[in-house]
């Protein structure tokens, strides 16, 4: 039975005056903030806005002088983007709704421990995978999907082995994604939840299909943009706006040493919200590691990132995009899921998991503003996965199945109409797998926890394709399955044997989730590496190099010319990205822990890190992408202004453009 709690319930509780739930049990059960018209306006009208910005873009950008069109463009953006745009598609393709949402619900349940493994946890993935941007250029520059790298290294049954690996990381990552849209766009406006789910990804579909991989970039800079301007909004009304009962950070880490008193923290030292020593947090960071291995290493939209990005650019982009990213979720949760317990907001598990912390806390701190300023921000962050992945397995469909098994002669415009029409197929099957999952009774918690058992056991294949000549198709294929059915052979058992029965609840538990994770990417890894050094493959790089692109892709063929600057890269970015990952999982908690439950003090400078942190994100990631194409956006301001982007220009050959090229 729900818990039916308020501020009355809480002796000298720090100003408490006006924000009393007497007997209420959970917080969304009455009224919405919203009305119903909004929730439709920004699900149905913003994605035709969006769809208007980007194709003006893209239109004054080939006016100033860009590259032809065709598939590789489409598929590419020419192989020719930029670190501070690349770092802002990393962001927002990497915010995913769970990112706002199962953060703070995290934080709500587990304290400051939550925010910091959701953030250190799904960082460190990014890093590392700097590594693997780096070498798909220096390996297979001609290359337009990761499963041509398998197909070329190990042949047809271990790329459609992989072909279903990847296919399924793309719609867990969507299936997520619209279930806390549609759970916040319901709670907040009224909005039928179904009619949200599904419009949710339709939404996007116009402008990625338009304009393919470079429209989804120009999408990302707006999209993280926006995103990160709203997380210090709301970072500063919880911590520096003075509007009681939180308002800055004495007063929410006053309300917190409070509500601890009320409502302990199972498992935390001294019950605490405000401490690291969190066993059930710790749980939650080493699932969260393990399962997002694979919604980055198998997932098409991140080495199609890869692809896209000028090679000098490459290992900087992911870099900076991995760090700028750890803000998301570290000050958002840190912000919402904190403010939700210092007011005592009742907000019930079932609301909690369904991903509505943020929306309750936005809307007692903002109102209608917050609430709206919220349904924003999380539909820039579903729009920004959304066209990524719609993106990635049009490209899958279009180069592995289309082009492999069926006309393997398709011509360029071929492909562009393969490719839109799955933009748009896989847009409508989405929303409607999404209200299936609803229907089933699956949350977005639930879901994001189970996704590293189904994906978990493609990672290290994938990952030694590129890496390790000597890892061979036999191994590769049966680590990838093998590891799988081991994950859900031990997810199950641990679940029967710790509650007795299979349900959802008992399946979606910590412990039993925790070790589906621990066995899919672990014993994929085992039996990946004896098989393949019983009988090793000692494959020849060059011939990956062979990979045929079906256009003229000149910026793919001077790739070969950057060796030694690869070369180069690849060592930085295997120190950076190993030292920066023993930070963040290793160091700073370790770091931590002496701290105990922590002081005002401590509490405050950990606040000062979280905000100045997601400020310089927000800087980064606002004004990068502009300084590096400054001649070229003054170029398209001079030509608007002067009229002569209106005029009609003489056929000529274009190299590509300076808008991703310098």
């Amino acid at each position: 039975m729900a818990e039916c709690y308020g501020w009355k319930d809480l002796l000298n509780f720090q100003g408490s005056a006006g924000n009393f739930y007497p007997g209420q049990c959970d917080y969304f059960g009455g009224a919405t903030v919203l009305p119903q018209v909004i929730g439709w306006v920004i699900v149905v009208a913003f994605g035709a806005v969006f769809t208007a910005f980007t194709s003006v873009a893209l239109w004054l950008d080939s006016r100033v002088g860009s590259q032809a069109g065709g598939s590789e463009a489409f598929t590419t953006a020419g192989r020719a983007v930029k670190a501070g745009l690349t770092a802002c598609d990393i962001v927002s393709k990497w915010t995913w709704a769970a990112t706002l949402l199962q953060s703070s619900n995290v934080a709500y349940k587990y304290g400051v421990s939550g925010p910091f493994w959701y953030a250190a946890g799904a960082t460190i993935q990014v890093l590392l995978f700097a590594i693997m941007a780096v070498e798909i250029k220096r390996k297979a520059p001609t290359c337009h999907t990761v499963l041509e790298v398998v197909r070329a290294r190990w042949g047809t049954v271990a790329h459609l082995t992989f072909l279903v690996f990847c296919l399924l990381t793309n719609i867990i990552v969507t299936s997520m994604l619209i279930l806390g849209g549609a759970a916040v766009v319901n709670g907040l406006t009224g909005m039928n939840i179904y009619a949200a789910a599904f419009l949710l990804p339709v939404g996007v579909m116009a402008y990625t299909a338009q304009g393919g991989l470079k429209a989804s970039y120009v999408a990302s800079w707006a999209n993280t943009g926006a995103i990160l301007i709203a997380l210090v909004v709301f970072g500063m009304m919880t911590y520096a706006s003075g509007k009681r009962p939180v308002g800055s950070i004495n007063a929410v880490w006053e309300n917190l040493q409070v509500i601890a008193a009320f409502k302990p923290v199972a498992n935390n030292k001294e019950g605490s919200y405000l401490t690291m020593w969190s066993v059930n947090g710790l749980v939650f960071g080493i699932i969260n590691v393990i399962g997002n291995f694979g919604t980055v290493f198998v997932d098409q939209s991140y080495w199609q990132g890869a692809i896209g990005a000028k090679p000098s650019a490459t290992y900087k982009g992911y870099l900076l995009g991995g760090l700028c990213w750890f803000a998301v979720p570290f000050t958002m949760a840190t912000s919402m899921g904190l403010a939700a317990r210092a007011m005592n907001l009742p907000v019930t598990i079932a609301e909690s998991n369904a991903g509505l912390v943020p929306a309750a806390v936005a809307q007692e701190l903002m109102g209608a503003g917050g609430g709206f300023l919220l349904m924003l921000q999380l539909w820039m962050a579903v729009t920004a996965t959304a066209n990524s992945e719609q993106l990635a397995v049009a490209s899958l469909i279009a180069y592995d199945v289309y082009r492999t098994y069926i006309n393997p002669k398709a011509t360029g415009k071929q492909m562009v109409f393969v490719s839109r029409v799955m933009v748009c197929v896989y847009a409508v099957l989405s929303g409607i797998l999404a209200i299936v999952l609803m229907k089933i009774g699956l949350s977005l918690g639930w879901v994001y926890l189970f996704m590293g058992i189904m994906i978990g056991s493609a990672v290290m294949p994938i990952a030694f394709s590129i890496t390790w000549r000597n890892c061979s198709a036999a191994g590769a294929v049966t680590g990838a399955i093998g590891g799988l059915i081991g994950a859900i052979i031990t997810w199950i058992a641990v679940a029967k044997s710790m509650t007795g029965v299979l349900t959802i609840d008992s399946l979606g538990g910590d412990f039993p989730m925790l070790a589906g994770n621990v066995v899919a990417i672990g014993f994929s890894g085992l039996l990946c590496v004896v098989i393949s050094l019983l009988k090793p493959q000692n494959y020849d790089w060059a011939l990956m190099k062979e990979i045929p692109t079906i256009e003229d892709d000149s910026n793919a063929m001077m790739e070969d010319t950057d060796t030694a600057a690869l070369n180069r890269a690849i060592k930085w970015t295997w120190l950076t990205g190993g030292v920066l990952t023993l930070v963040l999982v290793i160091a700073w908690p370790l770091l931590a822990l002496p701290a105990g439950v922590f002081s005002k003090a401590y509490f405050t400078m950990w606040i000062i890190i979280a905000l100045t942190w997601g400020f310089a994100a927000m800087c980064v990631c606002l004004f990068m992408p502009w300084w590096e194409s400054r001649r070229h956006i003054k170029k398209i301001f001079k030509g608007v202004f002067s009229g002569s982007v209106f005029r009609a220009r003489p056929a000529q050959a274009q190299m590509a453009s300076p808008m991703t090229k310098g």
